[in-house]
């Protein structure tokens, strides 16, 4: 019996999670059946198992790397940005709007949610961590006002998490996703500080 090797591994790898990656986009996970996404793929369902162990380990990897892209996608607003605030704010921003990109919407806010029962907890674990620095940053700059960074950060991740779900959800994306940036905007203005906080 010859042995793969690690290169072949890894092109085995790459092709079932992108073949997986464009059939739960476009089927979505309960709708993709592994026989449809191996032959797809050109692959056995024994290459799928020996790699993911089942759909749900496939659609776990999926969703990690479409975790792993947002975040790039977030760090780099954050790094571009003008200034520390602004970027603070674009990349929350963005990442309501990523509510209405359909691989994400059908795949992580959707799929996930349902099969998983959400997003990794390393991966959550992360965005707090993210969002964590850039508060206690702000908070040295003095644009926001002293607060407990870890705390503030939880809060802001949740209220976001939350609110890219109830518009993912949406016959109405655009108008929830108007609302609830609206409504961020209100609640980041309550930890601003103002010239009157000393």
């Amino acid at each position: 019996m010859v042995r793969r090797t690690r290169a072949a591994m890894q092109e085995t790898r790459t092709l079932l999670l992108a073949t997986a990656r464009q059939m739960f986009s476009e089927l979505g996970y309960a709708h993709t059946s592994m026989d449809d996404l191996t032959a797809r793929a050109g692959l056995t369902r024994g290459a799928l198992y020996h790699h993911f162990g089942d759909k749900k380990g496939l659609l776990a990897a999926v969703v990690e790397q479409l975790d792993a892209e947002m975040d790039e996608r977030l760090r780099a607003i954050t790094d571009t940005a003008e200034n520390a605030w602004d970027g603070f704010r674009q990349r929350c921003r963005a990442y309501l709007e990523m509510a209405l990109e359909p691989e994400i919407q059908r795949i992580v806010l959707r799929d996930a949610r349902a099969v998983l029962g959400g997003g990794s907890p390393e991966a959550q674990r992360h965005c707090i961590e993210s969002l964590r620095q850039l508060i206690e940053n702000l908070v040295l700059q003095g644009v926001l006002v002293e607060a407990q960074a870890q705390a503030l950060a939880a809060l802001i991740y949740g209220s976001l998490a939350e609110a890219t779900i109830w518009i993912a959800e949406a016959d109405d994306g655009d108008v929830r996703l108007a609302q609830a940036s609206q409504a961020f905007e209100l609640l980041l203005r309550g930890v601003l500080k103002r010239p009157t906080d000393g």
